[in-house]
């Protein structure tokens, strides 16, 4: 049910994207403990001048490679969250080569009734889900 957003830079590959996605897929049902095929997940391209990501003055450099995280998500403990970015930014470097410092992640936390996943319903407050 979390709702996956991610930008990036254009310049990735079918198969590099596909693998992002994949990945964080992974590393999501397993830290947010969710169910298989609970899957939604977007991706965005942009122009170079369309993103500007920096450090916040934490002294890293980001690269062209830098991928911002958006999920929107019922609450989720802070050890959730935690094993999240932890283990999504594991897994992309591990798997994808993608530099921790380039992974950026920001949660927003809703509510049952933030949700419709078609129909005009609010299926977790009418019992579909």
């Amino acid at each position: 049910m979390p709702l996956m957003r991610i930008d990036m830079l254009k310049g990735r590959n079918e198969e590099e994207i596909k693998q992002i996605l994949d990945i964080s897929y992974r590393v999501m049902l397993d830290a947010f403990n969710a169910p298989e095929g609970d899957r939604y997940q977007v991706v965005a391209q942009h122009e170079p001048y369309e993103m500007q990501i920096l450090d916040t003055g934490l002294g890293f450099t980001r690269t062209e490679k830098v991928l911002v995280f958006s999920i929107t998500s019922r609450p989720r403990t802070q050890e959730q969250k935690e094993t999240f970015y932890h283990n999504l930014v594991k897994e992309l470097s591990d798997q994808a080569g993608v530099r921790p410092e380039d992974v950026m992640v920001n949660l927003t936390m809703n509510s049952d009734a933030d949700w419709s996943f078609g129909n005009g319903n609010a299926q977790f407050l009418t019992g579909e889900l």
